[in-house]
């Protein structure tokens, strides 16, 4: 994931708006007593997230990939009144975290969090919203177009997706990486769905290890 040069990262956090204390706190401690703090959204990346929540004003999101509650508190951030992230995790450990440092802030009452397989959640979340303004993907690789193609038809028009890793650590545009590594090789076929797909329209910021944002037309 530490492709981009640290001198490059440090200006451009250093000229980004700061983290919410509440979040600075989760940051150091994710980073000081969970395993692969790696998969923290961070800084930057989080003031991204809440950026484009900032502009959409969403009433329903989507967060796939809890981890320890940064990205949602950051998609939280733009909700209108009343408005609801929804955010999936795997591991009930890391996802009693969440809840108990998302319970403290202000956001309490507008994130809820849901322990256990994705794909079965977001079918269950189908039935419960009536749409979804925005979507987070940042959970198992191997699974993103399944992610994606779950929550499409509920995806409002002008609606969201926004998905993380898409650079895979600089991996993307290495022939060896390409042909030999399976990971890689999901990744290189979930941009390229993307780039094909003419229900949407897309851009790949290379932002900390790329994100994908998708438009629904």
């Amino acid at each position: 994931m530490d492709f981009i040069d640290k001198s490059i990262q440090a200006y451009s956090e250093k000229h980004t708006s700061k983290e919410p204390q509440h979040l600075y706190q989760l940051n150091r401690y994710t980073h000081t007593s969970v395993l692969q703090p790696r998969m923290l959204s961070g800084h930057l990346q989080g003031r991204f997230l809440s950026f484009i929540s900032g502009i959409a004003k969403p009433q329903y999101v989507l967060d796939i990939g809890t981890y320890t509650g940064y990205s949602a508190l950051c998609l939280a951030e733009g909700l209108i009144e009343n408005g609801k992230v929804y955010s999936i995790e795997i591991d009930e450990e890391v996802a009693l975290i969440a809840k108990d440092f998302i319970a403290n802030t202000e956001y309490a009452n507008s994130i809820e969090i849901i322990v256990g397989n994705a794909i079965e959640k977001i079918l269950e979340l189908n039935n419960k919203v009536p749409y979804w303004d925005m979507i987070w993907i940042d959970a198992e690789k191997s699974e993103y177009m399944q992610y994606y193609e779950a929550c499409f038809d509920k995806l409002k028009i002008g609606g969201i997706v926004m998905a993380d890793n898409v650079l895979w650590s600089g991996k993307i545009i290495d022939n060896s990486a390409l042909l030999n590594d399976e990971e890689t090789q999901i990744i290189n076929t979930f941009n390229q769905k993307i780039q094909n797909d003419k229900r949407v329209k897309n851009i790949l910021i290379p932002l900390r290890d790329g994100i994908m944002a998708i438009e629904k037309l």
